[in-house]
């Protein structure tokens, strides 16, 4: 295999052995690829951190697969917070997503939904995001705190559909 082509070789899976030659009895962690919605918000459109989320994105070693730059129509908002209709804040957090550019990706790796929310840091930027998340070194509030991401895989499948229907 040493000198076989690099199109022709086989990656390998945890422990550095080749994925077509395991050892008899021993467990191989799977790389499962998954797949997640994540949203530059207004505010942090608006202070030029596009660059600086998609470098900690890709740093953090998933791809984008989707990118879309756009202003937010109303609908697609209510659609994409349908559960937080009814409380006190869906108003205002209607307003404050539809009030500007954001930047809609979709992401893509191993553990993609996980790795994104660590990257992206708590909700609440003081309280429970760490330094070193985007939250944590950028943000102050929790109301204009600059990402969204999904959840859970079923919230990803849904958001995906709304924000990028042809995927």
């Amino acid at each position: 295999m040493a000198n076989a082509p690099l199109r022709n070789r086989r990656s390998s899976v945890a422990g550095g052995r080749p994925a077509d030659n395991p050892s008899p009895g021993r467990r191989y962690a799977l790389r499962v690829t998954e797949r997640t919605l994540v949203l530059v918000k207004p505010d942090g459109v608006e202070r030029k951190l596009v660059g600086e989320v998609i470098s900690r994105i890709e740093r953090k070693g998933l791809d984008i697969v989707a990118m879309d730059l756009r202003t937010v129509e109303r609908d697609l908002a209510a659609q994409h917070y349908a559960e937080h209709d009814g409380k006190p804040f869906f108003s205002s957090l209607l307003e404050f997503i539809t009030s500007g550019p954001v930047l809609a990706a979709v992401v893509e790796g191993p553990r993609a939904i996980a790795a994104w929310r660590q990257v992206a840091g708590g909700t609440d930027p003081v309280e429970k995001a760490t330094p070193g998340s985007i939250r944590g070194d950028l943000a102050l509030e929790t109301g204009s705190n600059l990402v969204h991401g999904s959840d859970s895989p079923e919230s990803a499948d849904r958001e995906i559909k709304l924000w990028f229907p042809s995927l």
